[in-house]
């Protein structure tokens, strides 16, 4: 009888020894980019018609953030900035997107590490499913980039009609009103295959950027016209995926991001207000988007920063959310430009986010920094007249209208000011040196520092 209780104990102790070292369980990653969607089309952003329940309820079981900013301002460019941590221009973006200044088979140099490249390092199950957008060529699919499934349209949908898995073109005719539906479909299956792995999902819907078509089961559901129609389905096809995530019972344990790759395509039906611009400008309308982040029980319910956050963080970020050594996996990559703003997502304390940060126009040229409140316009013309300069109220129209005269930079208070009407420039001509100064030497770093080849079609 004691010999039975002995073993009983020492099996308990056993039991007891491997729960207290056991190996962690590691987070899995949901980073779910939509796009063209400006930072008001959400109802958790103010929009007033378009409802998002879905994304409304992870904002208040997480972290919303106010001053989330996407990695560029056009596509490609924004997406070569997320998956790297990099400003595009360290991996040889100089203007537009592929297909349009950029040739319709140029990627980004399989030489730079990616986000799903570190994720799949550290054991991670690793897919896209959506919008891939920065490479067609065998070395530049997202395969070989670090995803071990990929099922993706290689460009926007309003360049191809091109589904791929792999290095296969599946399907040679998709219908843009479905790939939403499909995309949740594809990620749901992968969620299913996958559940007893940890894993990093990359859900980049194609919506809603134009042509702006919706699925028949939402055409007129909306308050908001076929925009409203598709932003809706959206929420719901996340909601699916988020179900899915529970019904699976990993939902508990995976981080789920929400981001826009750029601010709102500037002859939609969509708002970035109070902001000003839209995709392709400098201004903040074009690339100032909702970012939302949850994690259950870790990050606590009903968040909100106004800290400064970029698309360029999310690989540190995510990475030391998840325990990973981000630092010692990009070793002779591109400088990493991203910096770790775990703690400010998590909502500490005085936790410190981006110091400044850099703005270009869809074109290339270099347009503003931002250092705080404060935010440098380097181009005067562009600040009147550039695009999405149309979203602008009347009242923001008048007081615009000297920035066309002289050739100086202008100075704003975009916490005072966020619609960018007051220049501050001759009120305040040595915050206007200190920015100068600031992005003279940022610029000049890149410049100097690693830069990576676009990577071309072999003839």
């Amino acid at each position: 009888m004691q010999s039975k209780l002995t073993n009983l104990i020492l099996i308990a102790l056993l039991a007891f020894t491997a729960i207290v070292y056991a190996t962690p369980v590691k987070p899995n990653v949901l980073l779910i980019m939509v796009d063209d969607l400006g930072y008001y089309d959400l109802g958790c952003y103010g929009h007033p018609k378009i409802k998002t329940p879905v994304l409304d309820n992870l904002a208040k079981g997480g972290m919303r953030l106010t001053s989330f900013y996407a990695g560029a301002t056009v596509c490609t460019p924004s997406r070569m900035a997320l998956m790297t941590g990099s400003y595009p221009s360290r991996v040889g973006w100089e203007k537009g997107v592929m297909g349009y200044k950029m040739g319709f088979h140029d990627g980004m140099s399989p030489e730079a590490v990616t986000m799903a490249e570190v994720f799949k390092s550290e054991g991670y199950a690793t897919a896209i499913s959506g919008k891939w957008h920065i490479g067609d060529q065998p070395e530049t699919r997202p395969n070989a980039q670090g995803f071990d499934s990929s099922y993706y349209s290689a460009h926007s949908n309003n360049q191809t009609r091109k589904t791929w898995r792999g290095d296969e073109v599946v399907e040679q005719k998709n219908v843009n009103k479905m790939l939403t539906e499909q995309f949740t479909t594809e990620a749901i299956r992968f969620l299913k295959v996958k559940k007893d792995n940890p894993f990093f999902l990359y859900l980049a819907y194609t919506a809603p950027h134009f042509p702006v078509e919706p699925h028949p089961d939402w055409q007129g559901k909306s308050d908001y016209g076929k925009y409203g129609d598709v932003v809706e389905e959206v929420d719901y096809r996340i909601g699916e995926v988020i179900k899915t995530l529970k019904e699976l019972k990993v939902y508990d344990n995976t981080i789920i991001v929400f981001i826009s790759d750029n601010g709102p395509n500037p002859h939609q039906k969509s708002g970035c207000l109070p902001y000003r611009g839209s995709k392709w400008s400098a201004l903040e309308g074009g690339t100032r988007v909702p970012g939302i982040v949850s994690f259950p029980g870790v990050i606590p319910a009903g968040q909100q920063s106004d800290t400064l956050v970029a698309a360029i963080d999310l690989l540190p970020t995510l990475s030391t959310a998840c325990g990973i050594d981000w630092q010692k996996k990009t070793t002779g990559n591109p400088h990493v430009d991203g910096i770790d703003s775990w703690d400010v997502i998590l909502g500490k304390k005085n936790a410190k986010g981006r110091d400044d940060l850099l703005y270009w126009h869809g074109m290339g040229q270099f347009h503003a920094i931002r250092a705080g409140d404060w935010k440098l316009f380097f181009d005067r013309q562009a600040a009147v007249t550039g695009t999405g300069t149309k979203r602008k109220t009347p009242e923001q129209a008048e007081k615009i209208k000297a920035f066309s005269e002289g050739n100086a930079p202008l100075l704003f208070n975009i916490t005072d000011d966020p619609g960018e009407t007051i220049d501050l420039s001759a009120k305040y001509p040595e915050k206007v040196k200190q920015l100068k100064a600031l992005a003279d030497k940022r610029i000049k770093e890149i410049k100097t520092g690693k830069i990576l080849p676009i990577q071309k079609p072999k003839p």
